[in-house]
């Protein structure tokens, strides 16, 4: 998978996420989680979970708002999200790292009839330039609750032994 978000320095998605630009992102390019349904616009996709227009339907729907707010530098979006049981005192994106790409690879209930679902993704980040560049990335199952009709992150799910 490509970079999906943030690819040049130019692009208004970085201007966003470094701090260079105010504007607020075009709804219509491509969601930086990659789209639910895959290819959605962001303001298909997690624009209006981010925004607070609508809740998200599902855990997984809420992880990839999450995943976007990484992208977009959304700390409010983050905390407001995150489990009050385990979040922590501040929730602040790193505004040097691009996250560049979502995958998920398995998702366990967490529908919308549902009150727990685990989602596992894999989340892609570059940081830095030229010889300095340094690529990673995050592998995680996270386990969500919904509560009061809205889904929160509780956190990274236990491996077992």
């Amino acid at each position: 998978m490509g970079e999906t978000f943030g690819a040049s320095r130019g692009s208004a998605a970085w201007l966003k996420v470094s701090g260079g630009s105010d504007e607020a992102l075009d709804r219509a390019t491509g969601c930086p989680c990659g789209g639910l349904p895959r290819g959605a616009t962001l303001g298909e996709c997690c624009a209006p979970v981010i925004e607070g227009e609508r809740v998200a339907a599902t855990a997984e729907a809420l992880m990839r708002s999450r995943y976007t707010a990484y992208a977009l530098a959304d700390g409010d979006h983050l905390f407001r999200t995150w489990h009050p049981r385990t979040r922590p005192e501040h929730v602040d994106p790193e505004p040097w790292v691009r996250w560049v790409g979502l995958e998920v690879l398995d998702v366990v209930d967490g529908g919308p009839g549902q009150d727990a679902g685990v989602v596992e993704f894999r989340a892609r980040w570059v940081a830095g330039e030229g010889r300095t560049r340094q690529r990673g990335e995050v592998h995680e199952r996270s386990a969500f609750a919904r509560r009061a009709g809205r889904w929160f992150y509780v956190g990274p799910e236990a491996p077992t032994p």
